[in-house]
Protein backbone atom coordinates (compact mmCIF):
# COMPACT_ATOMS: atom_id res chain seq x y z
CA UNK A 1 0.00 0.00 0.00
CA UNK A 2 1.74 3.32 -0.87
CA UNK A 3 1.90 5.82 1.73
CA UNK A 4 2.34 9.12 2.08
CA UNK A 5 4.69 11.00 5.04
CA UNK A 6 4.46 14.29 5.62
CA UNK A 7 6.99 15.43 8.78
CA UNK A 8 6.68 19.16 9.86
CA UNK A 9 6.96 21.76 12.42
CA UNK A 10 4.74 24.26 13.03
CA UNK A 11 5.10 27.15 12.12
CA UNK A 12 6.04 30.00 14.99
CA UNK A 13 2.58 31.76 15.46
CA UNK A 14 0.84 28.51 15.67
CA UNK A 15 0.27 26.60 19.15
CA UNK A 16 -0.23 23.12 19.67
CA UNK A 17 -3.34 23.39 21.10
CA UNK A 18 -5.05 25.33 18.42
CA UNK A 19 -3.20 23.38 15.98
CA UNK A 20 -4.18 20.04 17.43
CA UNK A 21 -7.97 21.19 17.00
CA UNK A 22 -7.84 22.45 14.03
CA UNK A 23 -6.54 18.98 13.40
CA UNK A 24 -9.71 17.17 15.06
CA UNK A 25 -12.16 19.46 13.67
CA UNK A 26 -11.00 19.93 9.96
CA UNK A 27 -8.22 18.41 8.28
CA UNK A 28 -8.41 14.91 9.94
CA UNK A 29 -12.00 14.10 8.59
CA UNK A 30 -11.06 16.22 5.41
CA UNK A 31 -8.10 13.94 4.48
CA UNK A 32 -9.82 10.53 5.73
CA UNK A 33 -12.89 11.73 3.81
CA UNK A 34 -10.94 12.00 0.29
CA UNK A 35 -11.62 9.18 -2.38
CA UNK A 36 -7.76 7.79 -2.79
CA UNK A 37 -7.55 7.88 1.07
CA UNK A 38 -7.77 4.85 3.07
CA UNK A 39 -6.60 6.39 6.09
CA UNK A 40 -5.13 9.40 7.83
CA UNK A 41 -3.15 9.19 11.14
CA UNK A 42 -1.03 12.66 12.55
CA UNK A 43 1.52 11.63 15.32
CA UNK A 44 3.12 13.42 17.92
CA UNK A 45 6.96 13.27 18.14
CA UNK A 46 7.73 12.62 21.72
CA UNK A 47 11.55 11.93 21.13
CA UNK A 48 14.45 10.23 19.88
CA UNK A 49 16.42 8.00 21.04
CA UNK A 50 19.36 9.30 18.19
CA UNK A 51 19.59 13.07 19.71
CA UNK A 52 17.19 16.13 18.27
CA UNK A 53 13.86 15.58 16.95
CA UNK A 54 13.62 17.09 13.82
CA UNK A 55 10.10 17.55 13.11
CA UNK A 56 7.70 17.77 15.83
CA UNK A 57 4.36 16.21 13.25
CA UNK A 58 4.43 13.00 11.05
CA UNK A 59 1.12 12.57 9.09
CA UNK A 60 0.56 9.42 7.21
CA UNK A 61 -1.84 8.77 4.70
CA UNK A 62 -2.40 5.17 3.58
CA UNK A 63 -3.64 5.43 0.02
CA UNK A 64 -6.01 3.32 -1.30
CA UNK A 65 -4.75 4.73 -4.77
CA UNK A 66 -1.97 6.45 -5.91
CA UNK A 67 -3.33 7.47 -9.24
CA UNK A 68 -6.58 8.21 -7.89
CA UNK A 69 -4.61 10.61 -5.32
CA UNK A 70 -2.49 12.34 -7.98
CA UNK A 71 -5.03 12.56 -10.65
CA UNK A 72 -8.04 13.47 -8.61
CA UNK A 73 -7.94 14.21 -5.12
CA UNK A 74 -4.31 16.23 -5.19
CA UNK A 75 -5.44 18.72 -7.88
CA UNK A 76 -9.41 18.97 -6.95
CA UNK A 77 -10.28 22.45 -5.67
CA UNK A 78 -10.93 20.88 -2.18
CA UNK A 79 -7.80 19.71 -1.50
CA UNK A 80 -6.26 22.86 -2.74
CA UNK A 81 -8.24 25.11 -0.34
CA UNK A 82 -7.07 22.77 1.95
CA UNK A 83 -3.69 23.42 1.09
CA UNK A 84 -4.02 26.79 1.11
CA UNK A 85 -5.24 26.89 4.65
CA UNK A 86 -2.68 24.42 6.11
CA UNK A 87 0.96 25.40 4.87
CA UNK A 88 0.64 28.39 6.70
CA UNK A 89 0.42 26.56 9.81
CA UNK A 90 3.41 24.15 8.90
CA UNK A 91 7.36 24.95 9.00
CA UNK A 92 9.86 23.08 8.03
CA UNK A 93 7.67 21.04 5.50
CA UNK A 94 9.16 17.14 4.15
CA UNK A 95 6.42 15.22 2.07
CA UNK A 96 7.51 11.74 1.07
CA UNK A 97 6.00 8.97 -0.72
CA UNK A 98 6.53 5.53 -1.07
CA UNK A 99 5.28 1.80 -0.86
CA UNK A 100 4.66 -0.39 1.96
CA UNK A 101 7.51 -3.29 2.27
CA UNK A 102 6.00 -5.16 5.17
Amino acid sequence: MAKVVIMYNLAPDVTEEQYEAYVKSDKGPLLDGLGSVKKFELVKMAGSFTGAVPHKYVGIMHLASPDDFNQKDLPSQKFQDFMAKWMPMAADVNILIGDEVY
